[in-house]
């Protein structure tokens, strides 16, 4: 099918094909007709699906480029994601012309981005709590947002954002259309979906047997002492030209970037607490490889894609295979091969055997032992040694909102 067929304009279009997109996805044949007429959505899509343009095309046909408000709002967990979004939004518009688009997230001057808001705004691509700064504020007004997306709706959740989004929605026409797309549909995602939807399309494409073929992918059996003594290892053994290491939370995250600089490694941490100008600073460097070395959440590292990434080492174990496939996903890119290396505790065995289920594949497993010796005299500040604890999940700042 083309685009045109879809119900695209012929002008969006040709916008299209001078970018060289010239037919639709799965994801895209089966939402842009549905979101044309109206319809709420729960799409199951993973990134590299091309789901951003199965629902940022819809929105800009039905864009009232002459009225002078917000009327679409596209939430993201990350800020990383909402500038991608903003990014491949403003290829298309910039042809196009007369639509007024602005990424909202942390980080950025305030009192610019209320001047931006003022000149007239169509499309708002944000992430939840700076829009809730702005609602606190009074200066933005999502009482004309008819369109909603909600990208990422399983990481959003995971992330702690479920009363944000509530708060948000609240503040939105009551009968807007609501498109919510996720990798994975957890019941925190139904849940949402039952409660600010009305009677959703649901939408699935058959997922692609995702890049294992070029992956070398290995197990290592360890214990939960031993787990970061055992990373080490292989750091020096391999060599990785670059890779980035996947920790639960930004705490765990935390301490083994303490512990890695400790011993010299060239690495930069990669999490949600972190301020936008040292997060696009950790990017450059990494991108340039001036650093060697990502250690990166799950949410943080979304929509990452750098050339170059040797080996994904998995310290702590995801919990499904979605997550595993998203993780080992930014290596073996452009035809490369790429390694994957997952550290398994005893605890980690039934979110591995969830994974192997899930890609379809038993894993080769590799038990390594280390002398106690190592994991508990380096380094010697002893404050440094990695000491495995059961965390709480850190939840976003809150604020309160004005009805």
């Amino acid at each position: 099918m083309t685009f045109s067929e879809l119900g695209i304009s012929e002008k969006t279009a040709a916008a299209l094909k001078r970018q060289g997109i010239s037919a639709p996805t799965p994801i895209q044949e089966k939402t842009i007709p549905a979101a044309l007429e109206g319809s709420d959505l729960i799409a199951k899509a993973q990134t590299g699906t091309g789901k951003t343009l199965a629902f940022v095309l819809p929105i800009l046909e039905k864009i009232e480029v002459g009225r002078n408000e917000l009327q679409a709002l596209i939430l993201a967990p990350t800020r990383e994601l909402a500038i991608q979004i903003t990014a491949e939004i403003k290829k298309l518009t910039d042809r196009l012309g007369g639509f007024g688009i602005l990424a909202v997230y942390g980080g950025q001057d305030v009192e610019r981005q209320i001047k931006k808001l003022g000149r007239g705004i169509h499309i708002a691509v944000a992430t939840p709590g700076r829009i809730l700064d702005h609602i606190r504020r009074e200066t933005i007004d999502l009482s004309g947002v008819s369109m909603l997306v909600i990208d990422e709706a399983d990481q959003m959740l995971l992330a702690g954002f479920h009363k944000d989004i509530e708060d948000i929605v609240s503040q939105t026409f009551h009968s807007r259309q609501t498109m919510l797309f996720s990798a994975t549909i957890t019941p925190k995602v139904k849940e949402l979906s039952r409660k600010y939807m009305s009677n959703p399309k649901e939408i699935t494409v058959q997922e692609k047997k995702v890049t294992v073929e070029k992956i070398n992918q290995l197990v290592i059996e360890t214990n939960d002492r031993a787990k970061q003594a055992a990373l080490f290892r292989f750091l020096d053994e391999q060599q990785p030209f670059l890779a980035i290491i996947f920790c639960r939370t930004k705490v765990r995250a935390g301490r083994l970037i303490d512990a890695m600089k400790a011993r010299k490694y060239e690495a930069e941490e990669l999490h949600g607490d972190l301020s936008q100008a040292k997060r696009e600073k950790v990017m450059k460097l990494f991108r340039e490889a001036k650093i060697q070395y990502l250690v990166a959440t799950d949410v943080a590292a979304r929509g990452i894609d750098v050339e170059g990434i040797t080996h994904v080492y998995n310290y702590d174990m995801p919990q499904d295979a979605e997550t595993y496939i998203h993780r080992i996903g930014r290596t073996g890119r452009a035809g490369g091969d790429g390694m994957a290396i997952t550290f398994a505790a005893p605890k980690d065995m039934d979110d591995l055997n969830t994974v192997e289920k899930g890609i379809g594949m038993k894993l080769p497993r590799q038990v390594i032992d280390i002398p106690s010796s190592e994991y508990t005299s380096q380094p010697k500040n002893k404050d440094q040694v990695y000491r495995p604890e059961k965390e709480k999940r850190e939840q976003p700042r809150r604020f309160k909102t004005r009805r």
